[in-house]
């Protein structure tokens, strides 16, 4: 059992009370963390707050230095952080390796995007009321930052808020997942290693509601980011009071599979899309509309797919999906199905559960008011709905009260064209499942779904501010 630390500033803290973390698959103790309360969050708020006072002057160049020397460090310790955020949170091993890798490139296109930083001039003299100067505007960090990130990707969240906010020039206080502390003590020690690194600038707490509660509250931040439930969205919204605030909150993913789409393209992505990390990413599909000439045929494909894929060990080289995160998660998808199956839903394949580990569930006959189609489920089960075109489908799809990602399959260009344009959401994938997403992509979504951008070069704009500057 590993052991992760608060940080305040630079400094590693120990304390007296903690809490155990349990590998999901095996619920064998496999790290523990400090119970911090309030007066943690305070006081790490403080020390960011002096950090940022006194490292302002810091020049771009050595900011940059310190995530390239991060990059190098963490490609040392990749196998190690792969497997801790396997033992943490169930995510198989070979995913987790995955994300090690995107966190890097996260940090590689951070370094990019903040060497083309920029303002630009302003012609004063362009209305009658104007007249002749030098003017511009300069982005600028906006001081602290309180970071708030969630357990199904417990490395490259982290990265995609933390790079940026501190390349910028402001200071950090961190708040992960209590799922996975020690995957981000790891991740937060590289940074602090780092003999490039500004002073005190990234500290870390650990906890839920009382420790939110003080971050988010306090007058010291000048922006929170957040990543997470619609329910914590709304109450940081609530307390906040004036400070900008980015929010990636929950998703309802959905695609439509037109007549003219590619069958097997259509099922081989859908299954991977809908059951990827168990279900648990706020972009995994959740809903297929398929048009009724094909859905017969469509369901008999994805559930003979979803068949196929390995559920078990997520240490096993070979397993596609382990197990949901906690025994809470597990019991409301097994609810949700069960409900849907008493007013008239079919299950082609899944439906199923053993402890946390829960089958790869495709669900026919469903109707627009079941739990499993109008709320996010966040857990490997896809729900298919025939459509008699296009119209109804999008009509069915935007709907929903989230807004993150959606996609269509179809080889008809007229149909993607108005995906684009009539879809109500912050992107739109076309043949291929709206779960894609890449790190340098401008990601987020609208409605529920949160406001506020992330992709380091647009996060960038969410830790600085435009500072204007007239000349005379």
């Amino acid at each position: 059992m590993k052991e992760a630390k608060i940080l305040f500033g630079d400094i590693e803290v120990s304390k007296t009370s903690y809490r155990e973390i349990h590998n999901p698959y095996n619920n064998q103790v496999v790290s523990k963390y400090p119970e911090c309360d309030a007066s943690d969050a305070e006081e790490a708020l403080k020390i960011a707050k002096k950090a940022f006072e006194q490292n302002r002057s810091i020049p771009m160049s050595q900011r940059i230095a310190w995530i390239e020397d991060v990059i190098l460090r963490l490609q040392a310790q990749k196998e190690e952080i792969a497997h801790t955020i396997t033992q943490e949170v169930g995510k198989p091993i070979k995913f987790s390796r995955i994300e090690v890798d995107r966190c890097i490139e996260t940090l590689r296109l951070t370094v990019a995007s903040a060497i083309e930083l920029r303002g630009e001039t302003i012609q004063t003299d362009a209305m009658p009321s104007g007249r002749k100067a030098t003017a511009f505007f300069k982005r600028v960090p906006i001081g602290v930052a309180t970071l708030i990130t969630p357990f199904n990707f417990p490395l490259n969240l982290i990265a995609h808020k933390l790079a940026p906010a501190l390349v910028a020039g402001n200071s950090v206080v961190l708040k992960p997942t209590p799922e996975a502390p020690l995957t981000a003590f790891k991740f937060a020690s590289i940074f602090i290693q780092s003999p490039h690194r500004s002073p005190n600038a990234l500290s870390l707490v650990y906890g839920d509601a009382e420790v939110g509660s003080a971050l988010v509250k306090s007058p010291i931040p000048r922006v929170i980011s957040f990543t997470g439930s619609v329910g914590v969205g709304k109450i940081i919204t609530q307390n906040a009071g004036i400070k900008k605030v980015a929010l990636e909150l929950g998703g309802n993913a959905a695609t439509y599979i037109d007549q003219s789409a590619n069958l097997e393209l259509a099922t081989q992505k859908c299954a991977v899309g809908a059951f990827a990390n168990s279900g648990q990413v706020c972009i995994s599909l959740q809903r297929i509309y398929v048009h009724e000439k094909i859905a017969e045929e469509f369901g008999r494909y994805l559930a003979d797919e979803a068949s196929f894929l390995k559920v078990g060990d997520p240490s096993d080289e070979r397993t596609f999906m382990g197990p949901l995160i906690n025994e809470e998660a597990a019991q409301r998808a097994e609810s949700w199905v069960k409900s849907a199956v008493s007013e008239g839903a079919t299950i082609l394949c899944g439906g199923t559960r053993e402890g946390r580990l829960f089958a790869p569930t495709v669900m026919a006959d469903v109707t627009d008011e079941m739990k499993i189609v109008c709320e996010e489920v966040f857990a490997p089960i896809v729900s298919l709905v025939k459509v008699k075109d296009f119209d109804e489908a999008i009509t069915k799809i935007n709907q929903s009260p989230y807004g993150l990602q959606y996609s269509i399959f179809t080889n008809d260009l007229r149909l993607t064209q108005r995906a684009i344009d009539e879809f109500e959401c912050g992107g739109v994938v076309v043949n291929d499942v709206p779960t894609v997403r890449f790190d340098i992509q401008p990601y987020g979504g609208i409605k529920l779904s949160g406001i506020g951008k992330e992709g380091p070069r647009f996060a960038l704009e969410e830790f600085t501010e435009m500072k204007s500057v007239v000349i005379f």
